[in-house]
């Protein structure tokens, strides 16, 4: 069954999008070729956009194209895994302390709203709770109000989903588990909240060594 592509966006910007979902979402999992052709027939568009999509998420490192213009889904490895949770400790925490100083109400308002609609990401698997868990860390992220480093976890995240993916598809975690992340979340808004930049700093610190893309590495490992 064909998709209509949404009007308010060019073909290959539709193309990528859903690309691009169904990648962080699992539904094009790793290693998976990608048929153009019949990709092109379900989202409703010529190959000449979805190529275009395909280049842009190939340039993301989500997609590999070969040398014949196959195209595959990237896979995914312990060693990348490593790599972004490595940045991700040193960066996260920055941003965390950033917000604690320069959060502005109306952040403050953002924060709370992303934390109550927040339910642990270790008890379930499903795409709108990693949707959920992103909001919130981006409520963090937006308070700091430094544009680059935003960028820069933004890029992270897209990565980052995916190991999450793998982490969730092992099962969810234990109930203990699952309180140890709320208080995290909790920790980390009250922190920014109170304006406690070293609180806020350990806190995400803390939540980031904890946090499932970091054991996603001892799955791939294992």
């Amino acid at each position: 069954m064909s998709v209509e592509p949404r009007p308010a966006l060019t073909k290959s910007a539709y193309a990528y999008q859903e690309l691009r979902r169904r990648i962080l979402a699992g539904e094009l999992r790793q290693g998976q070729s990608i048929s153009q052709e019949q990709l092109a027939v379900e989202l409703g568009v010529s190959t000449t956009p979805l190529r275009e999509a395909l280049r842009r998420l190939d340039a993301e490192g989500l997609v590999t194209i070969d040398a014949h213009r196959d195209a595959r889904v990237t896979e995914l490895s312990a060693e990348e895994a490593r790599s972004l949770y490595e940045v991700r400790e040193q960066l996260d925490p920055l941003a965390a302390r950033l917000a604690a100083t320069r959060r502005t109400e109306a952040d403050t308002s953002t924060i709370k709203t992303a934390l109550k609609g927040l339910e642990p990401l270790s008890a379930s698997a499903d795409f709108e709770n990693l949707l959920a868990h992103r909001a919130f860390h981006r409520s963090v992220y937006t308070a700091s109000h430094n544009p680059l480093l935003m960028s820069l976890l933004e890029g992270l995240w897209d990565k980052a989903d995916r190991y999450r993916q793998l982490r969730l598809q092992a099962g969810p975690d234990s109930p203990e588990d699952q309180e140890r992340v709320r208080d995290e979340h909790n920790a980390i808004a009250e922190a920014v909240i109170a304006g406690d930049a070293k609180a806020a700093e350990t806190a995400m610190r803390k939540h980031v060594r904890a946090s499932l893309g970091k054991r996603a590495i001892d799955a791939l490992k294992g």
